[in-house]
Parts: structure tokens; C-alpha cells; sequence
């Protein structure tokens, strides 16, 4: 079983990380800078969000997306579900295809993430795990990953609980803890492939 990435894993999957998002940035240009402009014009601010998350060994970082919720006085919580009315109708659809996340590519590039790996969690989950579950942390978190796809649809599923931050903590959380101890235990680049595979064409 194992508790972390070799040397050589480490390398390998850095340099799929390093051109496979300098790759995307170029092709997805165009799609990047058109939502930006849509996100800002439907959010009346900057189309380009910063969320504080916990990354590789706890550290924090500054996540990228694209807007894709407008502020409302009095509206704020730690879930978000597709009921949430800070949602515009293009951020709607730039959550659903999942646009929202392309800005990512630049924290992949950047070294703070990963295309694959457990999704970076806000404070007050990731930083708080201890024992066995904390040698998640070791992995640099990813764009996409066993979770990411378990819970595709995260949010409509929390739209239809009566207490979707309980349901949260109590349901999703530990069953991404597990998917993520998994993914590092039986670590491989096979893996990754299907991940992103299953990612792109699910």
C-alpha cells in the first residue's frame, strides 16, 4: 500500500501536468476569454474568482474560476446547490459544462495543482483531517479526480436534501475522503489516464 508517489511518479506526472496545461491554455483560449467577458458582464465584476483552498501538505493557495455567482446581501453559505439564486443563468451554464473550472489550467501550470488529484477543499474540511486521513494532503490537489466524478452532479444532489450542509458533512465528505486515500494508495498514470478520460467523454 502505498502512502505517497515515487520520485519518478512525481516527475512523470509534473511533466503531463506542465504540457498538457500549457496545451489546453492555448486551445482553450478562445473559450476562456469569452466567458470571462460573460462572467463579468452577468456578475457586474471581475469574471476571473480567487477562492482561498487547502492544497499540497495544507497549504493554502487562491483556486481560479470563472464568476459564476453574483453577490446577494444577507445569501452566503457553505455549500453551494443549483438552487442557489446567487447563481446567473451564464454561470448556470458555465457550472454545469463545468466552464467555470478552465482557469484552472493556470494553477496547474503554476505547480498548485494537479489535473488529477483530490479536489482543494475550502477551510474548515482538508485542513482539519488527522490520523490516516491527512496523508491525503501529500497529493498537490486536482482539476479532476475519483471523487470529482462520483460527484459530478454534487450540487443538484444537494438541491434535494432537506439539510444539504449536514447531508455534506455527514455523506459526500467521507466518501470523497475515502475515494482520495484510495486514488494515493494505488497511485499509477493508467489511472490518471482513465480519470481523465472518463472526465472528458462521462
Amino acid at each position: 500500500m502505498k502512502n505517497n508517489l515515487s520520485t519518478s511518479e512525481k516527475w512523470v506526472k509534473r511533466g503531463v501536468d506542465l504540457i498538457a496545461s500549457l496545451v489546453g491554455i492555448g486551445l482553450l483560449s478562445p473559450i476562456l476569454i469569452l466567458g470571462f467577458i460573460l462572467a463579468s458582464l452577468s456578475t457586474n465584476q471581475n469574471g476571473i474568482y480567487r477562492s482561498k483552498r487547502i492544497g499540497q501538505f495544507g497549504k493554502e493557495f487562491y483556486i481560479l474560476k470563472l464568476r459564476s455567482m453574483r453577490r446577494i446581501e444577507g445569501v452566503e453559505t457553505s455549500v453551494t446547490t443549483t438552487r442557489d439564486p446567487r447563481i446567473t443563468g451564464i454561470g448556470a451554464f458555465l457550472r454545469k459544462y463545468k466552464i467555470d473550472e478552465l482557469p484552472q489550467l493556470f494553477n496547474v501550470l503554476l505547480g498548485q495543482m494537479s489535473l488529477v488529484g483530490p479536489r482543494p477543499d475550502v477551510t474548515g474540511f482538508a485542513d482539519n483531517l488527522t490520523d490516516n486521513n491527512a496523508k491525503i494532503l501529500l497529493l498537490k490537489p486536482g482539476i479532476t479526480g475519483l471523487a470529482t466524478l462520483a460527484f459530478k452532479n454534487e450540487e443538484e444532489l444537494l438541491a434535494r436534501q432537506n439539510d444539504p450542509i449536514a447531508y455534506n458533512r455527514e455523506v459526500i465528505w467521507p466518501e470523497k475522503i475515502r475515494l482520495n486515500k484510495y486514488y494515493l494508495e494505488n497511485y499509477s498514470l493508467t489511472l490518471d489516464i482513465k480519470i481523465l478520460f472518463k472526465t472528458v467523454f462521462t
